[in-house]
């Protein structure tokens, strides 16, 4: 029998209406950034029985992130579980055509390998043992070999032949010697030679089987012909390929000779080619190239031999991404970004569009940009990472017309359902340049009471030609359990509103973009959301750009952020990892052609009217705004005695929030800096 003190201490706590969630109920905290998990790269099984996806969270350790493998049942029979006992990091998951087998990626400190797992026994085998990572597998049609992609090591080029170092002797490690456009990568460092290739193995194992060759890259997806003849892939395979970088184009390789057809010529990206089921059709995405600043990327259709082909998407001004054949041929499934948000659609080969779902995303965890992918099983039930803004993503299910939409993880239930979040509220408004409406969202801090002014804290996005959504985010969730409304905007610039949108940097940029932000902070001020005497702002990457601009041409703002920025286009062009690519689709010319016009645009012109105190952050390893443009304007603001600090991260690149302990430290100092001027 229970104590009479306990059923006492029961029915007060009845009567009382008093919970242990409501009593554990808090705000969103960084070390709650360690906890978090979210479903990844969703493959339902051809039959529709089955969704394998990739469970990924941080390692609070290792404190970088891991994926592993998840078998989860569609149906009543509830089955969840890891797919092996492996420790180490699984990718790539792909089923066999029949079911029966799964072919993935897993890595160890020794290396990456092609495994298969038997779905009836549940037995594992290691099929490789390669050089490099292999990627983009994809199975023949008959289930008996498997085609990827693995890059092939060569020499550096050799300029001086050095005399032999003594026994023992200490000397300095040899010389890094390129003669390359592309020859490093933000996040990766140094690229080390050698091209990537397109092989095959049989699915029972054996000695891989190279099928192109030469000096040239072979990435991206691959898709068989249904007769296993052939292989389709997207290459630019021309003689001056390295300085026709946007350039690609669709070849078929034969499975058995390894002769090259090429499929497409025009000047532009032709990229991730699908074959049709029935064998006629190859679909792929690109457009002509009128080197611009943004373009977008439309539906191809084209016969297996490269005729007849046409533009599908011709009435959809939003790009076309993530293709996959139904399988009845007839058209195709595929997703894009509409408005902030991204849609899964259906899209007959005349061009009708039929939208299925609208909350797609949710795995980027640090900042709220547009994410996710699906896949589609023979009936044409598919799976997909469902977006919320307050929960990353979960893995969901639908039929091919939108209908029963099922939830099948709820993988933050335990973290989340006892953290009260920030709401997320979309808001539209007008520009004072022309009157365009102009899109963004404010995240109000938790337990917000409606008509309080509080604190706004600015965040731009990156790109400039990317968007933000109504996704969750870690950091805007931080931001907003310390007391500030945040506002994101889309800004003239962004995607998902359509070419003319964004294209209205070219040539133009930073802009009227600035305005655009602006007015919505103006917005906030009139609606009687934001303190105007306690604005502030930050933003990364082009987001750094645009806040170090907007401190340049006013002094709105009690404190400002301005990370890992370009603060010199004429600096930036020419050191940053890709520097080829900005001539003439940023700014016309090379900066020592037209360098009037690159300053122009240079946040470090306006540097002399800054008054506002500012933190500068970036990323020691940051190989795309390397750390000399961050000290060029905390120097600047240095030499002029304007209150600045600046912040360098040890061991971070161009994605800071890659390493959860490099995105807590980016925003605790942000809301330091913040705090300091309350």
């Amino acid at each position: 029998m229970m104590p009479t003190l306990f059923r006492s201490l029961i029915i007060i706590v009845c009567l009382s209406g008093f919970s242990l969630k409501a009593q554990l109920q808090k705000n969103f905290e960084y070390l709650d950034v360690f906890q978090l998990e979210y479903a990844a790269d969703p493959q339902i099984s051809p039959n529709g029985d089955y969704v394998l996806y990739r469970r990924t969270g941080f390692d609070i350790m290792k404190d970088r992130s891991s994926g592993n493998l998840w078998l989860l049942s569609t149906d009543d029979r509830k089955i969840h579980h890891k797919l092996t006992v492996n420790e180490g990091n699984e990718s790539s998951a792909t089923w066999s055509p029949s079911g029966d087998r799964i072919a993935f990626v897993s890595s160890t400190d020794e290396g990456s390998e092609i495994y298969i797992y038997w779905t009836a026994t549940g037995s594992i085998a290691k099929l490789t043992q390669l050089e490099n990572s292999p990627g983009s597998l994809t199975w023949s049609p008959d289930g008996t070999e498997i085609a990827f992609t693995l890059k092939i090591d060569a020499k550096p080029p050799v300029l001086a032949k050095m005399p032999p170092k003594p026994k023992d002797a200490k000397w300095a490690e040899a010389p890094r010697i390129t003669d390359r456009l592309k020859h490093e990568a933000d996040g990766a460092g140094y690229i080390k030679p050698g091209f990537t290739h397109i092989f095959k193995i049989p699915s029972e194992g054996g000695t891989p089987l190279q099928l192109t060759s030469g000096d040239f890259n072979h990435t991206g997806s691959l898709s068989w012909t249904p007769d296993g003849k052939m292989i389709l892939f997207s290459a630019n395979r021309n003689a001056d390929w390295e300085y026709e970088f946007r350039n690609s184009e669709v070849y078929a390789v034969s499975t058995r000779t390894g002769v090259i057809t090429q499929l497409t010529d025009r000047n532009g990206p032709d990229s991730a080619p699908k074959v049709s089921p029935d064998g006629r059709y190859v679909a792929y995405t690109g457009f002509e190239d009128k080197v611009q600043a943004y373009q977008v990327q439309t539906l191809q259709l084209m016969k297996l031999d490269g005729t007849a082909k046409r533009t599908v998407s011709e009435n959809l001004d939003r790009d076309v991404d993530a293709v996959v054949w139904a399988s009845d041929s007839k058209g195709v499934y595929f997703m894009y970004n509409d408005l902030g948000v991204t849609k899964i659609a259906y899209m007959d080969l005349n061009g009708t569009v039929e939208d299925i779902v609208s909350d797609v995303g949710g795995t980027t965890l640090g900042r709220p940009y547009a994410s996710g992918s699906f896949s589609v099983s023979e009936k044409g039930n598919i799976a997909y990472t469902r977006s919320r803004p307050d929960r990353p993503s979960d893995v969901a299910v639908t039929t091919s017309k939108g209908k029963n939409i099922r939830v099948l993880t709820d993988l933050n239930a335990d973290l989340l359902g006892y953290r009260t979040l920030g709401t997320v509220e979309e808001i539209w408004y007008t520009s004072s340049v022309d009157g365009r409406k102009i899109q963004g969202w404010v995240v109000y801090p938790p337990n917000y009471v409606k008509g309080t002014k509080v604190p706004l804290l600015v965040e731009n996005h990156g790109g400039p030609i990317l968007n933000y959504g109504p996704h969750f985010s870690a950091e805007i969730q931080l931001y907003a359990a310390e007391g500030y409304a945040v506002f994101y905007p889309n800004p003239r610039g962004s995607t998902s509103y359509g070419e003319e949108f964004g294209n209205l940097l070219f040539n133009n940029y930073p802009g009227e973009d600035y305005n655009d932000v602006m007015d919505g902070v103006d917005e906030l001020i009139k609606k009687g959301i934001a303190d105007e005497n306690r604005l502030y702002v930050t933003g990364g990457s082009a987001g750094g750009i645009m806040t170090a601009w907007i401190i340049g041409k006013n002094n709105r703002f009690k404190a400002a952020v301005v990370a890992k920025p370009v603060m010199n286009w004429i600096s930036k062009t020419l050191v940053a990892d890709n520097y080829y690519g900005y001539a003439n689709s940023r700014y016309p010319g090379q900066p020592w052609e037209n360098f009037e016009n690159y300053w122009k645009f240079s946040p470090i012109s306006l540097v002399g009217n800054v008054e506002t105190p500012t933190m500068v952050m970036v990323g020691m390893n940051d190989l795309r705004t390397p750390p000399s443009e961050a000290k060029q304007l905390y120097h600047a603001l240095k030499l002029r005695k304007i209150e600045t600090v600046l912040v360098e991260i040890p061991e971070a690149s161009h994605g800071i929030a890659s390493r959860p302990s490099n995105l807590i430290t980016k925003v605790a100092h942000t809301l330091a800096w913040f705090e300091k001027f309350k």
